[in-house]
């Protein structure tokens, strides 16, 4: 078996193209502290996320759904804390992967206005997220990613913001439970200020990191962390991420 294949579907900040198997159910929680300066003052942010994945039926569907708790903290004001806007997705394995074939499998998402608007955790606003990863072993121990989407709110003051998103990721299995990875996002963002006009910019980051796999008889166990460098004025200054997984077998009767 490929020394690559040893960790899969446990990235950073890039989407992977792999469906949950068959009867196995994935936890996956992150975590991210940002500190970005701007305008004179500087925020420390703090971002936690729990996502659950289900295959249904079979691993051509599958389910997911995210939960994120946010902390912001903008200099000078009292810091807010509390719930974000869940996500609820669903993914359908399009491609799978083979010798000459990548992997594919493209996601929709309902975004669910669960944030607090007014302490600005939230939007107050549905919306729907599209993303399309693409995933190949390109050697033993090489693996490529790539992703492509959108991300579009209806209602946000009069307005209906889209934030486009591209990245991609190679990731290095030195080991099959150790791999380093090497990540890279670009986003394309459009907000509504107070008077109820677009604005628009970008973030582009890089975000060298590690994962390593504990392989228990209950299932396997994933950590991980990287560290987020930021490449336009936009992205965070500085970034820590880190990452569990524990990915089982579903309980049978």
């Amino acid at each position: 078996m490929q020394t690559a294949k040893g960790v899969q579907d446990n990235s950073f900040l890039i989407e992977e193209a792999y469906n949950q198997e068959e009867e196995m159910v994935q936890h996956i929680f992150t975590f991210r502290r940002d500190v970005l300066s701007a305008a004179g003052s500087t925020e420390r942010n703090w971002y936690f996320s729990f996502t659950q994945e289900w295959p249904v039926l079979s691993q051509t569907h599958q389910f997911s759904y995210t939960v994120p708790v946010t902390r912001l903290a903008p200099g000078g004001s009292p810091a807010e804390r509390g719930l974000g806007d869940m996500l609820l997705n669903y993914r359908f394995q399009a491609l799978a992967e083979t010798d000459t074939q990548p992997a594919f499998a493209p996601r929709l998402s309902l975004v669910v206005p669960t944030g607090n608007e007014a302490k600005g955790l939230g939007e107050n606003a549905w919306g729907a997220q599209l993303n399309l990863p693409m995933s190949k072993i390109v050697h033993d121990q090489w693996t490529l990613h790539g992703n492509a989407g959108l991300t579009r709110l209806s209602g946000v003051r009069g307005r209906n913001p889209v934030t486009w998103n591209l990245g991609g990721s190679a990731i290095f299995a030195a080991t099959r439970n150790f791999n380093l990875m090497f990540e890279t996002t670009g986003e394309w963002r459009e907000s509504v200020n107070g008077r109820g006009r677009i604005e628009r910019d970008f973030a582009g980051t890089f975000s060298p990191g590690f994962r390593y796999a504990f392989n228990l008889s209950a299932g396997q166990l994933v950590v991980g962390a990287a560290v987020p460098l930021a490449l336009t004025k936009a992205a965070p200054d500085r970034s820590v991420f880190l990452y569990l997984s524990f990915e089982h077998p579903l309980l049978k009767k």
